[in-house]
Parts: C-alpha cells; sequence; structure tokens
C-alpha cells in the first residue's frame, strides 16, 4: 500500500511539471512553424522570382537556345547543272563519286590480304604500296576520294571488316583535257568553281541554294516533319556553249603536233565567228585533266588566250592598213618604197629578211603585207600623224578588256600619249606590231573587224541556259557592236589579206577551191626586265575564212618554237589550214566562187 501511495507522489509531479513545461513546449512548436513557413515563404520567393527570371527577363534568348536544341538547318547539295557544247556533248556533269577510307586495327584478316583485294580496285595502287600505306595508322587511312559507283560495288561486295565507303557528288569532265583551259574545274571539298566557265558562270551552273529545317528528338534524332515536297527536285537546264568539241579537238591535235614538233613553249588557236564574237574552239597546250586538277601546275589554269598579252608583231599590219585607208592617207593602189633598213631617232630598223634580200624597191599594199615589210608599214604609217594614230588605237580599245566570259582577262599595253606622240620610234615599231601588247583574244576581236564589215564584237562561249528541247530559258547580255571601219575599207584589206595566203608568205595556209584570206606574224618577245629576250619569239598566223562570205576568224599562236626556220608561216600557218580543213567539214562550207563567177551572179 505505501508502494502505491509512493508511486502515486511520483506520477502526480510528473504531471505537474509536464503542464508547467506545457507552454514553453507549444512556444517552441509555434517557433518552429514559424521557420518552417518562413523557409517556404523564402523558397517560393526564390522559385517566383527564378520562374520570372527565366520566363520574362531571359525568356526570348532561353526560347532561341531551346530552338537551336530542337532544330538543325541543313543545306543539302545540289548537283552543278551540266555544261554541253553546241551539239549537246556533255562537257561537265555531276556524278556520284565514293571515298575509300580503311581503319587498320578493324581488319579481319591480313593486311597482305586486304592488299591483294584492294590493289585491283584503285588507281595505281600497289600490294606493296598499300601495305606500308595500313601501316602509317591504326584507323582514318584515305585510300581514294573519286571512285566510282561500279568499283564502289565491287568493293562492297568483298564485305571485309575495317574498309569504309562514304557517298558523295564531284565534278566529272568526259572529255578530259580537250576542253580544260575552257571549262576550268570545280574543287572537291568546297564544290566552287575554280578558273574558266566553272568559276566565271556560277549564278548559271549552281541551281538555287535550298536551306531545310528538321526538328531534333531530345536524343538528337532527327524527324523530317519540316521538310518540303518535292524539295530534291531540281531544274533540268543545262548551261549550252558556243563550243564545238569537233572543231576544239582538232585544234587540240594540230597544236600537240605542231609543238612537238618546234620543241615550243607553249602554244594555243582559237577560232571565233566574226558575226557575233562566238568561240567554237579555244585550245591550248599544254595542258590537264581537270578530273585531277590537284595533280597539275597552277600555271596551266589560267588561259593564256585570254590572260597574258604579247607583241603580236606582223600580225597587226592588217589593222595598221586599215587605219591608214580610213584616215584616206593612203589609196589601196599606193606604192611605198621598201629600202630594206632605215634609221628611225638613230635607232636601226630592217626587215625581217634584210640580210639576205636587201632592199626590195617600190612595193604595193598588197606587196607589202605579202612579204611582210617592216619597211613598207613604217612607210604608211608616216603619213598619219602620230596624235591621229594614237587616237586610233584607243577608239579600237587596245588596252582594254574584251568583256569575254572567262576569269582572269589581261589588258594590252600602249605607251602613254605623251611618249607615243612626242617620239618618231614608237609609231614606227608600232606600224609593225611591236613597242605594244595586246591578248591573243584582243587580236581575234580586231582581226574580225575586217571580216564583218568593220564591227568590234564581244567574243563569248556561253551561249545560255537551255532545256533537254534547247529552249533558251537565260542568256547573258552583250553590248550592241562597235563601229570602227567603214564596210569598203573592211572589204579592201580583207581582199589585200586574201593575197598574203595566195602570192606571199601565207601560202602554207591555201585550201585548194576555197578563198582565205591570212596574215603571218614572227615577233620578238619582250624581257620582263625590258628589252627582248634573245633568240625567243614567238610566231602567229590569223587566217579568214572564206573571203566570199567572211565568217570565221582562226589564230595560232606559238611561243618560243626552238627549230630553225621557226617563223609564223613554218609553225602557225599549218595549223590554221588543219583546223580550217576541219571547219570546212563540220560546217558542210561550200567551195568559193571566183571573182569572176561573182561577178556573173551579181
Amino acid at each position: 500500500m505505501a508502494k502505491v501511495k509512493h508511486r502515486s507522489k511520483k506520477q502526480g509531479k510528473s504531471s505537474a511539471r509536464f503542464f508547467s513545461l506545457l507552454p514553453k513546449l507549444k512556444k517552441t512548436i509555434f517557433n518552429r512553424l514559424i521557420l518552417v513557413w518562413l523557409v517556404l515563404l523564402l523558397a517560393m520567393i526564390a522559385l517566383g522570382s527564378n520562374l520570372y527570371r527565366l520566363q520574362i527577363v531571359e525568356g526570348d534568348q532561353l526560347e532561341k537556345k531551346a530552338r537551336q536544341q530542337q532544330m538543325v538547318y541543313l543545306r543539302p547539295y545540289i548537283p552543278r547543272r551540266p555544261i554541253i557544247d553546241r551539239q549537246g556533248n556533255v562537257l561537265a556533269t555531276d556524278q556520284l563519286v565514293y571515298t575509300l577510307y580503311v581503319h587498320p586495327k578493324l581488319f579481319k584478316i591480313s593486311q597482305q590480304e586486304m592488299a591483294e583485294n584492294l590493289a585491283p580496285l584503285i588507281q595505281n595502287g600497289t600490294v606493296e604500296d598499300l601495305i606500308q600505306t595500313f601501316q602509317r595508322q591504326r584507323s582514318g587511312i584515305r585510300l581514294a576520294h573519286t571512285l566510282p559507283e561500279d568499283v564502289a560495288i565491287q568493293i562492297q561486295n568483298l564485305s571485309f571488316d575495317g574498309v569504309e565507303l562514304i557517298q558523295q557528288y564531284a565534278r566529272l569532265y568526259p572529255h578530259q583535257e580537250a576542253v580544260s583551259n575552257v571549262l576550268g574545274y570545280v574543287g572537291f571539298y568546297d564544290r566552287q568553281g575554280q578558273a574558266g566557265i566553272e568559276g566565271s558562270q556560277e549564278k548559271y551552273l549552281e541551281r538555287n541554294p535550298l536551306t531545310l529545317r528538321i526538328s531534333r528528338t531530345g536524343r538528337g534524332s532527327l524527324m523530317p516533319d519540316h521538310i518540303p515536297e518535292g524539295f530534291a527536285n531540281f531544274d533540268d537546264l543545262r548551261l549550252q556553249l558556243t563550243l564545238d568539241l569537233r572543231i576544239q579537238r582538232a585544234a587540240n591535235l594540230a597544236l600537240q603536233n605542231q609543238i612537238k614538233e618546234y620543241g615550243a613553249k607553249r602554244g594555243l588557236v582559237l577560232v571565233m565567228d566574226v558575226k557575233d564574237g562566238s568561240l567554237l574552239a579555244l585550245a591550248s597546250q599544254p595542258t590537264y585533266d581537270p578530273n585531277r586538277y590537284f595533280e597539275a601546275d597552277m600555271e596551266l589554269f589560267k588561259n593564256w588566250a585570254v590572260s597574258d598579252s604579247y607583241e603580236p608583231g606582223s600580225t597587226f599590219k592588217p589593222i595598221n592598213v586599215a587605219i591608214a585607208l580610213e584616215e584616206g592617207v593612203i589609196k589601196p593602189n599606193d606604192s611605198f618604197n621598201d629600202s630594206g633598213r632605215i634609221y628611225i631617232d638613230r635607232w636601226p630598223i630592217s626587215n625581217h629578211d634584210f640580210r639576205t634580200v636587201g632592199g626590195r624597191g617600190m612595193l604595193t599594199i598588197p606587196e607589202i603585207l605579202q612579204y611582210s615589210s617592216n619597211i613598207g608599214m613604217i612607210r604608211i604609217m608616216q603619213k598619219l600623224p602620230p596624235q591621229v594614230y594614237y587616237d586610233w588605237l584607243k577608239k579600237l580599245e587596245l588596252t582594254e578588256k574584251t568583256d569575254i566570259d572567262l576569269l582572269g582577262e589581261g589588258t594590252g599595253q600602249l605607251k602613254n600619249e605623251a611618249q607615243f606622240t612626242r617620239s618618231q620610234i614608237e609609231p614606227a615599231t608600232t606600224a609593225f606590231g611591236q613597242g605594244f601588247s595586246l591578248t591573243p583574244i584582243k587580236l581575234a576581236q580586231l582581226i574580225s573587224t575586217l571580216a564583218n564589215g568593220g564591227n568590234l564584237v564581244t567574243p563569248h562561249l556561253v551561249k545560255g541556259l537551255v532545256d533537254p528541247q534547247e529552249q533558251i530559258h537565260a542568256q547573258p547580255r552583250r553590248p550592241t557592236p562597235k563601229s570602227v571601219f567603214s564596210p569598203e575599207t573592211a572589204q579592201t584589206v580583207l581582199e589585200m589579206m586574201e593575197t598574203v595566203v595566195s602570192d606571199g608568205s601565207g601560202a602554207a595556209a591555201t585550201i585548194e577551191g576555197y578563198r582565205i584570206a591570212g596574215k603571218t606574224g614572227t615577233a620578238q618577245k619582250a624581257s620582263a626586265s625590258g628589252g627582248y629576250l634573245a633568240n625567243a619569239k614567238i610566231t602567229s598566223f590569223v587566217g579568214i575564212l572564206p573571203v566570199d562570205n567572211p565568217r570565221y576568224v582562226v589564230i595560232a599562236v606559238i611561243d618560243e618554237p626552238k627549230r630553225e626556220n621557226s617563223y609564223g608561216s613554218t609553225v602557225a600557218a599549218p595549223i590554221v589550214k588543219s583546223v580550217m580543213e576541219t571547219l570546212i567539214s563540220v560546217e558542210g562550207i561550200p567551195p568559193s566562187s571566183t571573182p569572176s563567177e561573182q561577178e556573173e551572179n551579181s
């Protein structure tokens, strides 16, 4: 009983203590609730502030980032338009090719066996070379980068581990070196046209670029929900040139033969329609294969018919005769004394054959052209005041570009007006085509004025964009031809040039049954440091076909022939004859009528 009472007393004390602590406990709980509430409140404020920052302050920026993460913008490669000649022959087109990589660390067969299987399928690949290549590194070795599809299929069929083929487009030039100086090439990696037509006509060759917006999943996979229908469809237009592959090949062959025979440095041939300036051939040697442009000397990428200037020599004499006739200082039947050598400002000037022939005495103007008399030409041009002569050279746009549709066109050089008009030697040397320079394409433009009635036409290679039915959809605008000589003057000089082929130094260009006008040229080669190079010359010939209905100018220029007896008449004239024979066949040019037949017909 006593124990029970004792417990009751203890319980009473505990209860009393609990109730005495209760107010303090309530206060502690309350404080803790306040603290939790404050923490929650601060968290809500922080969260709200962060939401405000994310949605209001940085909303636009974050939305932009989100779109960048969710969307990807691709610009798929669209093949360039093909290039064709005037007959529709494909000169350049895009094709699927494959780059071959190998990863030796993944080979399941020996390197010897791998090399033996791949070597026959890779151009210039040998088993020994491939084994050495495999040993250079363990992965990512590129063996070839322009494999055609048939070869790629053969490699795929081998089913070897460690062999990888990557598909892409590359520019193909089916005729290789034949037209490379005109076409240029397209870079394999940057897909940009370089040199020639590929570089100058990007606006026609590149189809409209297309940028695709594609959604991306959280894992990075692409979803084609924004790809427009028919995006892979593109037009079937082709860029047509005025070039004729048959004439181009004939020009290349004739050039190669003469360069080899005379050990020349280089040569060129161009064929131009005098009516509108369209070029049927523009060949130069040496050249390169545009399919393997990366192996070529960079010097070959420029077309020197357009870029390089030279002293034209006697091929410029017909232009000077036309100037003198147009000014009325000479008449077609005039004669001039050819003494063989004269002195101008104490400078001796001689004919090319002075040592063997001496002076020829009185010569008619056609005879001056036939013998290519420097002295006779000086006598003619001395009748013209130097200022008038200089004004004519400027009128002929001697130092201006022709605006041909190729990259890198150069300009000619002419002494300034003061030097030309105050010195006797400058007009004298200009009379026989030296002391100034022009490009071969400029010479073609000037010579064409004598064949088309006196008009400066714009040389060009681009006809326009055509569809498979040969309907033109776009073409360049060209300036109206500028009249520089009267038709009467042009015809008179043309007939004088005919005697150069029939009775003079251009006999090597004779084609039986056809009336051909021409002029030979053999000029000293100017040195970059001034003066002329010893034993270096440029031989050339300009021909016009046919005289009774002038239509084509053919020019051949051979740089630094090495053999004896190297002149325009022996080196360049046979090339022009060969090209003209092809031109006659291709164009179906009928034999010329004689002057008496023309009179009967009229």
